[in-house]
């Protein structure tokens, strides 16, 4: 939680100082702008995110027995999959079972209700810890630094300062890419006309935030409810999505590496599986900052420790 806390500190650090400098606002007053802004754009794109999803699940419960008469008598997509694989009669003998599953999803269970409370106490905790961080970490810093010799001092504000940049820089690109990602797959899928867009898109644009295999998380979903539409969008979204991750990858992505964290691609995936052997899911999402922040000091103790030599004449 401390790390994760670090992490946005670092990447709201720079808003907050914008407002401080040119607004003249207190830091305390500045983090609680920028922490309002970026609660009410949480929490729309979560709402956006989860109430279609909730709303297709009732439905789906709903209508439950009306899909399956449809599939019985084998009109549409489903109709058509069900007669081609012969399971009429799987579906016929566990109507009631899957009837009562699908009731009993629809209820909270207590570990359900146990993971979220943990969660929110999670974030809760990190909106806290982020809070304090963005107020009292330029004066905690400096506290720090004032210890040091006054050579020492510059070299290691230096490296600080160049940590700083490094992670916001990724950050932005990154959080940039999954915006693009998001808006491209939407307008492809409104396109192809395909069904629950906005939710698909949202969910691509989340997993663009994951290294390596955010990619194929993302495309699975688009994939199966635009093959379930038509064969075409299905093949369609899912050409565009990786054309897209591939595009990315060598104009923003290429970029964003060069002017921040600089990790060659053995260097990410090698961090992206120490992070998922250490932290599990979260640490893949750590994994590239830290092992950025690692490359970030390491160049610079080296380059502080051998600068180059001046240049002739």
């Amino acid at each position: 939680w401390l790390a994760i806390s670090s992490l946005f500190a670092v990447v709201l650090h720079s808003p907050v100082s914008l407002l401080v400098r040119r607004l003249k606002l207190g830091r305390a007053l500045a983090a609680i702008l920028v922490f309002l802004t970026a609660t009410v754009l949480i929490v729309g794109l979560g709402y956006l995110f989860v109430r279609p999803i909730v709303d297709q699940v009732n439905t789906s419960i709903n209508n439950f027995s009306t899909y399956v008469k449809d599939a019985r008598a084998g009109r549409g997509t489903i109709g058509h999959l069900v007669k081609k694989y012969n399971i009429v009669n799987y579906v016929d003998k566990n109507q009631t079972v899957l009837e009562n599953d699908l009731k009993a999803a629809e209820k909270p269970a207590e570990k359900v209700a146990t993971g979220l409370l943990n969660t929110l106490t999670a974030m809760a905790t990190i909106i806290v810890v982020t809070f304090l961080l963005l107020i009292e970490g330029p004066k905690m810093l400096e506290g720090g630094l004032g210890l040091l010799s006054p050579s020492l001092r510059e070299r290691v504000r230096l490296v600080i300062k160049d940590v700083v940049r490094a992670l916001a820089g990724y950050m932005g690109g990154v959080l940039v890419t999954g915006v693009l990602a998001g808006v491209v797959s939407y307008f492809a899928m409104w396109a192809l006309g395909i069904p629950f867009r906005g939710v698909l898109a949202l969910w691509i644009g989340f997993t663009a935030l994951i290294p390596l295999v955010g990619v194929i998380l993302g495309v699975l979903p688009a994939a199966a409810v635009g093959l379930i539409h038509s064969t075409p969008s299905g093949i369609a979204i899912i050409v565009i999505v990786i054309g897209f991750h591939v595009l990315r990858s060598r104009t923003l992505g290429k970029r964003i590496n060069a002017h921040t964290i600089a990790l060659s691609p053995l260097g990410v995936a090698v961090s992206v599986l120490a992070g998922f052997q250490l932290l599990g899911f979260l640490g893949v999402f750590l994994a590239i900052p830290a092992a950025g922040v690692i490359h970030v000091v390491a160049r610079d103790v080296w380059r502080l420790r051998h600068p180059e030599p001046a240049p002739d004449g």
